[in-house]
């Protein structure tokens, strides 16, 4: 189940420092680390303290050009410089065993750099969120709230479970001068009274019905309409402060334009129909919005058939609460993403090859559970019509010396909340491997980001990016022998596939804030010596993959996304423990704080 607030406060977890509360804390990890023996590393803390100054502290490196944002300020700059240096005194503190000299390991991370910002680019429409106290080189390429919600927006529709209006304002105040909002919030109790209390008067709210016990609203997009089309963006943050800038998260977005009517009437398409369905479950009865150039209009599901999504890059794999038979059965949840993988066709290298699963929270299974999902995530045939078949499971979870070790301590536990009754089965005992993501900077941010994948080396067959953790809640379970499937949440994920990306690399993206877009180079047309356009195909590789002489054809292209995390990973030691939030840890983390400790989450929480 997704984390909700169960701790009280202390000051080391104020989402907004004075300039005094963050000098005690960095002095406090400076004193920490010269007594682990790093004693150069209090002048170096010194050297990056925050000037003294009350204005907030800001960091924020617009990726998605506006023409406000083009210009970064001196502040943002300095920032930019002594957050580096900060992220370089921590790192320190859990490397000081190593013996790689300062200088090798500035050389690696520019040379991780380069390929890293490249391989985010080159994914055009997924991106890696920044996250604070990193070297620079590891948030090139990467997004934050500011560069997604930007230009003339006339209506925000946000999608999430847990929301700080607060930090949101604060965080994005282009939201402040937007006319409509509405938020679909999974809030509840003092969390919700909070929500209401502190959202502006003109904002709507909307909790889509739970019809089944221990469900939420777990989705986390952003639908906002523009002047001349709508932004989509799915992602797997909450609308809080540490989600958005401690954790390892991801991000789809992409625009697409209104549609032609003069064309005439087109056939929707599956991305359509599936966005369309999912509106339609939420239950909401719509807003009415003024847009500039086309008027007064009823912001509802049916309105978003008034877009053009056939350049879309991905599919929709969305699940929602109820007992789904007949028609329904697979229109949701792990059958959906299996009748999606059933009609494609991948390489012969991807037969039996390896599928990962990667989450921040585990929920009750059993054995039955995971053959079932399994048998959704390895479905799919070769170009040969040869089934790709089971492949070996791994699950990417983070151990207790991750989260001990990690930017956050202990504190990033919290947002890891599964119990030991559900983490420590002992059929799960073969499935763990590693967090380890030194190629994007983010071994140590904890991931809140939720992927599976099939992949044989750095090469995939599939990528999905999702709201869903690894649990019967968020996928389904199938019930009376098959024809039925019980879901209890509302999750919404993006599933990337050759296919779609090579159907539409030769379309120039649209965008609601450009005038004009770059395609990247990885995307752009070729010609063929007759001027006739080719077909080629195309491959999803990591950000690690290195071309090789047999894979080089004028036919293929290769787009890398920006997996944050290794592959392929390794496996737990006899030695590593899997991390669950109702034990207790008494080793101190880098701050001298143990676990269970206390963590904040909204900014106005008492």
């Amino acid at each position: 189940m997704p984390y909700k607030l169960t701790l009280e406060p202390t000051e080391d977890e104020l989402v907004h420092h004075s300039s005094r509360d963050v000098q005690s804390r960095r002095s406090s990890q400076a004193a920490h680390c010269e007594e682990s023996g790093a004693r150069s590393l209090s002048l170096l803390l010194q050297e990056c303290k925050p000037s003294e100054t009350k204005k907030k502290r800001e960091l924020e490196t617009i990726i998605i050009d506006s023409d406000e944002d083009e210009q970064v300020s001196k502040k943002q700059k300095q920032q930019l410089i002594e957050d580096e240096a900060f992220a370089q005194a921590v790192q320190h503190i859990g490397t000081s065993s190593s013996s790689k000299s300062p200088r090798a390991a500035n050389k690696l991370d520019e040379a991780f750099g380069v390929d890293y910002e490249a391989g985010c680019r080159s994914s055009s429409t997924f991106r890696l969120m920044q996250v604070k106290g990193l070297p620079q080189w590891a948030n090139k390429g990467c997004v934050n709230i500011r560069g997604v919600i930007q230009g003339d927006v006339q209506v925000a529709l946000l999608s999430n479970y847990m929301v700080d209006i607060d930090w949101l304002l604060e965080a994005c105040p282009r939201l402040k001068t937007v006319p409509s909002v509405v938020i679909f919030h999974g809030e509840s109790g003092g969390s919700l009274e909070l929500l209401q209390a502190r959202k502006p008067n003109s904002w709507l709210l909307h909790k889509p019905p739970l019809r089944l016990s221990y469900g939420t609203h777990h989705t986390k997009a952003m639908f906002l309409l523009y002047p001349t089309g709508i932004r989509i963006v799915v992602h797997t943050a909450n609308l809080i402060y540490i989600d958005w800038n401690n954790k390892s998260q991801g991000l789809w977005t992409q625009d697409f334009p209104y549609k032609n009517v003069a064309a005439g009437e087109s056939k929707p398409s599956p991305f359509e129909n599936d966005l369309v369905e999912y509106l339609q479950a939420l239950e909401w009865t719509g807003c009415i919005a003024i847009i500039s150039g086309i008027g007064e209009v009823h912001v509802d599901a049916a309105f978003f058939r008034k877009f053009d999504y056939s350049s879309a890059m991905v599919r929709l794999v969305a699940s929602v609460p109820g007992y789904h038979l007949g028609r329904n059965l697979t229109k949701w949840g792990h059958l959906k993403l299996r009748t999606i993988l059933q009609e494609q066709h991948f390489e012969e290298h991807f037969k039996g090859s390896p599928c990962v699963y990667q989450f921040s929270s585990l929920g009750s299974l059993d054995e039955k559970w995971m053959g079932e999902f399994g048998s959704s995530i390895q479905a799919g045939s070769t170009f040969g019509n040869e089934q790709l078949g089971p492949g070996p499971v791994q699950i990417v979870w983070p151990t207790v010396e991750d989260i001990r070790n990690s930017l956050e301590g202990y504190a990033a536990g919290g947002a890891v909340p599964s119990p030991l009754k559900n983490v420590e089965r002992a059929f799960l005992s073969k499935y763990w491997y590693r967090w380890q993501a030194d190629h994007t900077g983010r071994s140590r941010a904890i991931p809140h980001i939720k992927t599976f994948l099939r992949y044989n080396d750095q090469r995939l067959a599939w990528f999905l990016l999702t709201s869903s953790n690894l649990s019967k809640a968020a996928w389904g379970v199938l019930q009376k022998n098959g024809s039925q499937l019980m879901i209890r949440s509302y999750e919404l994920g993006v599933l990337f596939l050759p296919s779609l990306v090579g159907n539409n690399s030769n379309v120039t993206p649209f965008s609601c804030t450009y005038s004009s877009s770059i395609l990247p180079r990885e995307l752009q047309n070729r010609e063929d010596d007759g001027g006739k356009r080719q077909l080629r195909h195309t491959k999803l590789v990591t950000l690690s993959w290195k071309s090789s002489n047999h894979e080089k054809s004028d036919m293929d292209i290769f787009v890398r996304l920006p997996i944050p995390y290794a592959l392929p990973p390794v496996k737990y030691d006899p030695k590593d423990i899997p991390w669950s939030w109702d034990r207790q840890y008494r080793e101190p983390d880098m701050f001298g704080e143990v676990w269970p400790r206390q963590v904040r989450r909204y900014t106005m929480q008492s």
